[in-house]
């Protein structure tokens, strides 16, 4: 499955568009054997076409930090599975996430 489709990429602001506000995320990633989500808020493509890319973080820690496309596409959980794209996602508010994170930690 594409992680980044050219439909969620023109959807993306560009690195730092919704910095101090409450930011849409536009698509989630997860890896389906290891607990860890990437929620998608904004991103620009690198010159090589790679993608750099900035969102909420669901790991070791809820976080906002900024990802490689590359970076997400080569990662393996425990049990080899690749990186996912929830292909039913629906745009979201961060603090909707964070809300609903909160619930589960």
């Amino acid at each position: 499955m594409k992680l980044l489709t050219k439909e969620i990429a023109k959807k993306l602001p560009k690195l730092g568009a919704t910095d101090g506000t409450d930011g849409v995320v536009v698509a989630k990633f997860f890896t389906p054997d290891a607990n860890w989500t990437w929620y998608v808020t904004e991103g620009e493509p690198r010159g090589n076409g790679d993608w750099e890319l900035f969102g909420l973080v669901d790991g070791h820690e809820l976080e906002l930090g900024h990802f490689l496309l590359s970076e997400i596409e080569e990662l393996r959980g425990p049990l080899g599975l690749p990186v996912e794209r929830d292909a039913w996602w629906s745009e979201k508010k961060v603090s909707e996430v964070k809300k609903e994170n909160a619930e589960v930690w």
